[in-house]
């Protein structure tokens, strides 16, 4: 059984997206200090993956993303592996996540009225792998023919393995966007651009959402565009901002409102004192249509969505 992004949104004008999987992980005692961040769960103990995918469908995500947002062939050669066995990790991850959504449809979603959910394959930045920071800044410099090697392969296994939609996330350059974009389209495959922001219009590496909507404006199969793994206080402006330039429905994820220090890799602070449930509801009347949440956001943060969303729609 398949969906795509055109059928789920025929039948809810907001699509809640799941929240983070490296916070859920760490929760269940596993150490994420390491390059291949989520992916190293992928490798050693891919079960515990599986069990979050299906947490988030409980609580209410009608999309799921694939644990592959910092897989790459390259990462896991740098850890020893062969490109036969990254490839089969990263076919992996979205098969735990459709495995995930056939067990929770067959139990719980088809009973409750609940819609089949999408299955979205997780393609993180160029700096993600580089695990020095840069995927917040942008700051890395490299080819066009180094970006298109690096993000290929990972794509096409992606796409072969079931991926309905590509959530193209974090990326803090539009550069890089307007590359894998072009290889979205050349693929044939849904996709959706989200960037991280350093305020309410300028994304981390400086160009404004006016830029980044010109930049990939026409583009066939570009479903969406937004942000993710940025500040919450900052989402409404950056609502607000593409629709005074794009029709594309506008998609948000931020983080909950802890601040990251990439370099030592650990969160400070604490969440906003709003809860995550009302900064959505704020933020689907300011006119976003995906909502879900990024870092430290849980299953009660989707819940939340979930709850007033089904209040006001029974």
């Amino acid at each position: 059984m398949r969906t795509n992004f055109d059928e789920v949104r025929k039948q809810k004008d907001l699509i809640i997206l799941d929240g983070a999987m490296a916070t859920e992980l760490e929760k269940k005692g596993f150490n994420l200090n390491d390059e291949l961040w989520s992916a190293k769960v992928l490798a050693e103990h891919p079960q515990a993956i599986k069990e979050v995918h299906f947490d988030y469908y409980k609580n209410g995500a009608d999309a799921g993303t694939s644990a592959s947002y910092q897989a790459s062939i390259q990462g896991f050669a740098k850890k020893g592996y062969s490109a036969r066995e990254a490839k089969d990790f990263i076919a992996y991850s979205m098969e735990l996540l459709i495995e995930a959504r056939k067990e929770w449809w067959e139990k719980e979603g088809k009973s409750q009225g609940r819609i089949f959910p999408l299955a979205v394959g997780s393609i993180g930045p160029y700096g993600a792998y580089l695990a020095d920071g840069s995927e917040y800044t942008g700051s890395y410099s490299v080819s066009e023919k180094v970006l298109e090697e690096f993000h290929i392969t990972r794509m096409e296994v992606l796409k072969e393995a079931g991926a309905e939609l590509f959530a193209l996330e974090t990326f803090p350059c539009l550069y890089e966007a307007v590359v894998c974009a072009n290889m979205m389209e050349r693929m044939e495959a849904d996709y959706y651009i989200s960037f991280s922001f350093q305020n309410g219009n300028q994304i981390n590496g400086g160009n404004t959402i006016k830029e980044c909507v010109k930049a990939l404006n026409g583009l066939k199969y570009i479903k969406a565009i937004g942000v993710n793994c940025t500040q919450p206080q900052y989402v409404k402006e950056i609502i607000k901002n593409y629709k005074e330039v794009t029709s594309l429905p506008i998609v948000v994820y931020p983080n909950s409102g802890e601040t990251y220090d990439a370099l030592g890799k650990v969160w400070h602070g604490s969440k906003e004192q709003i809860t995550y449930g009302e900064w959505a509801k704020d933020w689907y009347q300011a006119g976003a249509s995906i909502i879900g949440g990024c870092c430290r956001t849980t299953p009660n943060d989707i819940n939340q969505i979930y709850s007033w969303y089904a209040k006001e729609h029974q």
